[in-house]
């Protein structure tokens, strides 16, 4: 068999069109090179070179030959370096999953980052609820996600800190409340809300409903919705009212008041959640942006 090493002497040699000036390219002694180019043309069963008194030449068969062995180590360099990127996390792809409040935190600033250092790593962006995102990544259809804590049976999940937020109260611009700051939880007794189901997002509907219990209410729920987004879609339609990210206090500004709720039991936190086990180097890299103080 050709190995590479040959086909890199036999270049210079075709490429110099001299032996003694290709072995010093080569970084050898010339007996050897001149040695191995002869027992390629022995394996290929025909001359390579044109020896002659004081010039070289290429033979037909060493023409071809000098043209696919360019392109032979051109594609072998490619894979090597291909296989190094890959190896650091400089190529690759990453399936992100993210809670619709994560979009107005620290993401995009992670995001853009991550895009700028890696810009040859694909970042697919997946926005799905906290639940929702647990089952895609025990799937292995997401390679990270930021959710609301906790994680029901997280056993198989690494989770680390990535962000917080405040909770507000989201109201109807023309709301009798809206201009009323600040709002008390318990001003809202009987009023009617738009929550969304507990299953796709426990630990921020559990915090909203304790919140509540402290204050006197039980909730009215009117309508539930998937995703903070349509959520909030309800409140700018005058459906109900709903407790709310502050950070999406942006979000249909124009038809919707945020009033922050008070007190320190009004935060919470998302986190970044990942599979146990081995994660590739562009995964690591990602995880590494995430990790990096603001």
């Amino acid at each position: 068999m050709v190995d590479l090493r040959q086909l890199r002497q036999f270049v210079a040699v075709a490429e110099e069109l001299h032996f003694h000036r290709a072995a010093a390219r080569l970084h050898m002694s010339q007996p050897p090179l001149t040695a191995a180019i002869r027992k390629l043309e022995e394996h290929i069963g025909s001359a390579l070179i044109e020896r002659g008194n004081r010039t070289l030449g290429l033979t037909a068969a060493g023409a071809v030959l000098l043209a696919e062995a360019r392109l032979t180590l051109q594609q072998a360099d490619h894979a090597l370096a291909a296989t190094r990127d890959a190896a650091t996390g400089r190529t690759g792809s990453v399936r992100l999953g993210y809670v619709g409040s994560a979009l107005y935190g620290r993401l995009p600033q992670v995001i853009r980052a991550f895009r700028g250092s890696h810009p040859q790593v694909r970042l697919e962006l997946i926005e799905a609820t906290s639940s929702a995102q647990v089952t895609m990544l025990r799937e292995q259809r997401l390679d990270v996600g930021v959710v609301i804590p906790p994680v029901v049976d997280a056993g198989d999940m690494h989770l680390q800190a990535f962000d917080v937020d405040h909770l507000a109260i989201a109201l109807p611009r023309a709301h009798r409340l809206a201009q009323r700051a600040p709002i008390a939880l318990s001003a809202l007794a009987g009023e009617p809300f738009v929550l969304w189901p507990a299953r796709e997002g426990h630990g921020f509907h559990a915090q909203v409903m304790r919140l509540c219990a402290v204050a006197g209410v039980v909730p009215r729920v009117v309508q539930e919705a998937h995703g903070m987004h349509a959520v909030l879609s309800l409140v700018a339609v005058e459906a109900g009212i709903a407790i709310v990210p502050a950070s999406m206090q942006g979000f249909r500004s124009d038809e919707i008041v945020y009033q922050p709720l008070q007190g320190e039991d009004s935060g919470f936190a998302l986190q970044l959640c990942t599979r146990n086990g081995p994660i590739t180097p562009a995964l690591q890299q990602f995880l590494h942006t995430a990790a990096a103080p603001a």
